[in-house]
C-alpha cells in the first residue's frame, strides 16, 4: 500500500523527465505555486464507529423514525457530509468519532454505499468498528417481536439457480439451489463465492455478553399479538437479546415453506454451525465490501458486528395464509417502533463502550483487552 500512496508523485516525476528528454518547451508550474498546494489539506477524520442503517422514513429527525433517526438524534450526529456518490448524506459526531450512514435497501445499495464510504478520503476508517443496526423479520421459533440478535454468519439468499415452483421435480424440496450444483442442498456443495460470510465470532460474543441481560422495551399491542403464536414458546416471551444468524435476500419472502428453506439454507452454507434467526436484505453486501476494503487496508473486517431486531415474523399469524399476511404487511407497523428502540438500546450499549474505551480498543479488539485484564 505504501507504493500506491507514492504513485502520483512518481508519475509526475516520470512525466517531467520524459518532457525534458524530448526537449519540450512546455512550461511547467512548480507544485508549490498551484492553488492545491497552497491550500491546507485537511487530515482525514478518525472514525471510531460506523453505525450502518438501511432506511429512513421522511426526515432524518423530528418525525416518524426509521432506522437512522434515533442514532442521529441521540448520538448527536450533527455534522453533515455531502455524499452524492451514494443513497443518503452521512452524519458524524466529530467529538465522539461516531459516524452514521443510511445505505438504502437491498444488497445492491448496501454494497455500493459501504464501498463508497470506505474509499472516501475524508475519513480514516482503518481502525473503525462497524455496527449494522437494523430491523428484520424473525423466525418465531427463536425469538419474539422486539428481540435483538447478534449474528456470526451472514448468508445470501439470492445467489443461486432457480426454477419456477410449478416445475419443481417431485423429489425436490425447493426450486432454488446453489450455482454450479446438481440440485437443492447438493452434497457436493460448490465453493463459496459470496453465499456466506463468517464475521468475527469473538467480537459477536463480546457484544452479546455485554447486552444479553438488558431489559428491553415492550409494547402492550405487541404483547397481545404474540399470544397468538402459542406453538412457539420463544415468540411468546418478552423481547430479549440472543445470538442468531442472518439471511440476506433482495426478495422480501414470507411463509412457513420459505421459512423452512431459510433454516436449511443457513445450515447448509455454514456447515451446520449457523442458526437462521433474522431475515433482511443488506448484510452480505455490507460484508462483501468490508472484505474488499480490508484487503485494501481501508477497513478491518474483523471489526464488523451485525445486530438485527425483530419488527415482524417470517411466517403468518395463525389463521392467515402467507399471501394474506404478506399483502397486509406494513398496514399497522405494529412492531416497528419497538424494534427501532431495541436496535438503538442494544447497539448504543456497544457503541458507547467503544467510544469510552477507545484508547484501548483502537489497537486491540475488546475481547483481547478483556483477556489481558
Amino acid at each position: 500500500m505504501k507504493f500506491l500512496h507514492r504513485l502520483p508523485f512518481a508519475t509526475a516525476v516520470l512525466a517531467t523527465s520524459i518532457l525534458a528528454a524530448c526537449g519540450s518547451e512546455t512550461k511547467t508550474t512548480q507544485a508549490s505555486e498551484t492553488p492545491a498546494a497552497k491550500a491546507e489539506v485537511a487530515a482525514p477524520k478518525e472514525v471510531k464507529v460506523v453505525v450502518v442503517t438501511m432506511f429512513e422514513i421522511g426526515e432524518d429527525q423530528g418525525d416518524t423514525a426509521g432506522e437512522f433517526q434515533l442514532w442521529k438524534e441521540r448520538q448527536g450526529l450533527n455534522t453533515k457530509y455531502d455524499f452524492p456518490q451514494s443513497f443518503h448524506d452521512i452524519y458524524m459526531n466529530e467529538e465522539t468519532g461516531v459516524l452514521g450512514i443510511v445505505t438504502g435497501m437491498g444488497t445492491m445499495k448496501s454494497t455500493s454505499a459501504i464501498m463508497a464510504l470506505g474509499l472516501d478520503p475524508r475519513f480514516d476508517l482503518s481502525k473503525a468498528y462497524w455496527l449494522v443496526a437494523g430491523i428484520s423479520g424473525f423466525d418465531p421459533a427463536d425469538a419474539s417481536i422486539g428481540s435483538a440478535a447478534w449474528a456470526e454468519y451472514l448468508v445470501d439468499g439470492d445467489f443461486g439457480h432457480e426454477i419456477d415452483a410449478r416445475e419443481i421435480p417431485e423429489d425436490w424440496k425447493t426450486g432454488f439451489f446453489p450455482l454450479f450444483s446438481k440440485g437443492p442442498f447438493d452434497e457436493n456443495r460448490p465453493p463459496n463465492q459470496g453465499e456466506v460470510f463468517k464475521i468475527n465470532g469473538d467480537l459477536t460474543d463480546w457484544a452479546f455478553e455485554m447486552t444479553k441481560d438488558l431489559e428491553l422495551p415492550d409494547d402492550p399491542a405487541v404483547a397481545k399479538t404474540r399470544e397468538h403464536f402459542s406453538e412457539y414458546p420463544n415468540a411468546q416471551k418478552p423481547p430479549f437479546v440472543l445470538k442468531g444468524d442472518n439471511l440476506a435476500a433482495m426478495t422480501f419472502w414470507h411463509g412457513e415453506i420459505l421459512n423452512d428453506w431459510a433454516n436449511e439454507w443457513v445450515k447448509y452454507w455454514s456447515d451446520g454451525e449457523g442458526e437462521f434467526v433474522s431475515s433482511a436484505m443488506e448484510d452480505t453486501g455490507t460484508a462483501q465490501s468490508l472484505y474488499y476494503l480490508d484487503r485494501a487496508g481501508k477497513a478491518d473486517y474483523d471489526r464488523l458486528m451485525v445486530l438485527r431486531s425483530a419488527s415482524n415474523f417470517t411466517i403468518p399469524e395463525p389463521g392467515k395464509t402467507a399471501a394474506e399476511s404478506l399483502t397486509s404487511e406494513g398496514e399497522s407497523y405494529e412492531g416497528l417502533a419497538l424494534s427501532l428502540e431495541t436496535a438503538y438500546m442494544v447497539g448504543s450499549t456497544v457503541v458507547n463502550d467503544i467510544v469510552k474505551n477507545w484508547d484501548s480498543y483502537k489497537t486491540q479488539l475488546p475481547y483481547e483487552v478483556k483477556a489481558e485484564q
